[in-house]
């Protein structure tokens, strides 16, 4: 059976406009996340992983913004809901969150998407306990479902006389005792030890390994479809990662839920992905399954991230790193053109024009098209073989940048300082 699709991310573009100019974060980036699965996004520091899972929960912060793109989020309650009042944002049972009004943007982090960012320690409230803030993150998702006009509620726990009650009255706190039972519930789900008492306890009692459960915790406090974990091992030691990983997985499997995993790692992503995405300047220039994107990379940059890991059974070759840098993305510097071409060791003439993304089996191109099992590429190695015929010259990229640079003759001509 086809597994069928949570979200579809189309033509997805963020700029952000700074003093300095316009950069280019994320470059009309499609993907899918399918029911029950783990969609891995991988690639270098800054290359557009982070702000593009911040642009699907549009989180995105001044000087950002989102600039196009389509976001589908399979809800049949929720398209039902607002299928009257927002037609065109509605597709069968799938929403585009980015055509609905902010307020339920809003509504749908917690119950639909949810986030574990990278630092746990300057994502927590250092002046609350841990347990406090899980049970505020509870309380919140439990008053929202109560509100009679949303299709969408999984529990009348909490009613509109509660939530009435406790506005009224000062003497009644803003967290109910049950959100406070639920919160201890999930940090036992998440395998903190002893839960209650660990619960009254402030983040910098917490170790790193443990702060990062607690944080997902919180995440879980929504029941989300979608969970968006952002390099969840950041800054852990090697044992602690694998056990937030395997934690990661078994909530994976009991709850169903689909999650993104956003890593530089690609141990992580062999470990945790069914699907792999490759991240570059801003655009996904690698997709398919596991199998596909490790065992048969087409793009170079996918080439060079799997050759620049060590071989366990064979160590003694060396490791073999991609040369040059990641672009800065500023628009004015940002040509036209394949934007690892002046970093691959294929360049040809015609990674002098923007690819467009290939099927790897067909060598067509894609158009934004995705289903299930397919491999694409952002390269012309999709399409045809290397032409060494047609290579680009090993100083080509050098000398381009040096004849930018270089003064102009003629009294009528001056040099830009963004050439």
């Amino acid at each position: 059976m086809t597994e069928r699709d949570l979200l579809r991310v189309r033509d997805l573009s963020t700029r952000f406009f700074t003093e300095n100019g316009q950069v280019n974060a994320v470059e009309s980036v499609d993907f899918d996340v399918r029911d029950g699965e783990v969609f891995g996004i991988v690639g270098e520091s800054g290359s557009g992983k982070s702000v593009t899972a911040l642009s699907v929960i549009d989180l995105v912060d001044s000087p950002g913004r989102i600039t196009s793109g389509e976001i589908w989020y399979r809800n049949p309650d929720l398209a039902e809901e607002i299928r009257a009042d927002s037609p065109e944002a509605v597709d069968g049972d799938f929403v585009d969150v980015r055509r609905v009004p902010e307020n339920i943007r809003r509504m749908l982090r917690g119950p639909s998407f949810s986030t574990i960012f990278q630092d746990p320690m300057s994502s927590l409230n250092p002046s609350l306990t841990v347990g406090e803030q899980i049970a505020e993150a509870v309380e919140v998702q439990r008053r929202a479902r109560s509100n009679p006009r949303s299709t969408r509620s999984r529990t009348q726990g909490f009613g509109l006389a509660d939530l009435l009650t406790s506005t009224v009255l000062p003497s009644r706190n803003y967290v109910s005792e049950e959100s406070r039972a639920e919160a201890i519930d999930l940090l036992e789900q998440v395998g903190i030890p002893d839960p209650a008492d660990r619960a009254d306890e402030y983040p910098h009692e917490f170790s790193g390994g443990m702060l990062q459960r607690a944080m997902i915790a919180q995440a879980l406090a929504g029941e989300p479809d979608l969970l968006i974990a952002d390099e969840p091992t950041t800054a852990l030691d090697v044992t602690i990662q694998a056990q937030i990983l395997d934690l990661l997985r078994d909530l994976q499997e009991d709850t169903g839920m689909s999650i993104v995993m956003i890593t530089h790692n690609l141990g992580v992503i062999a470990r945790m992905c069914d699907r792999v995405g490759v991240m570059y300047a801003g655009e996904i220039v690698e997709r398919g399954t596991l199998e596909d994107v490790f065992d048969d990379p087409v793009h170079p940059y996918t080439q060079g991230l799997l050759g620049s890991i060590p071989d366990l059974d064979d160590p003694a070759p060396r490791l073999q790193p991609i040369e040059g840098n990641v672009p800065d993305l500023y628009d004015d510097e940002m040509e036209d053109r394949c934007y690892f071409a002046d970093r691959c060791p294929y360049a040809m003439e015609e990674c002098l024009n923007h690819p467009p993304e290939f099927d790897v089996e067909t060598g067509e191109p894609r158009n934004g098209k995705t289903e299930p099992g397919e491999h694409g590429a952002r390269c012309v190695l999709a399409d045809h073989e290397y032409d060494p015929s047609r290579a680009l010259p090993d100083d080509y990229f050098e000398s381009e940048t040096r004849s930018a640079s270089a003064p102009a003759s003629g009294e009528d001509e001056e040099v830009s300082a963004d050439d």
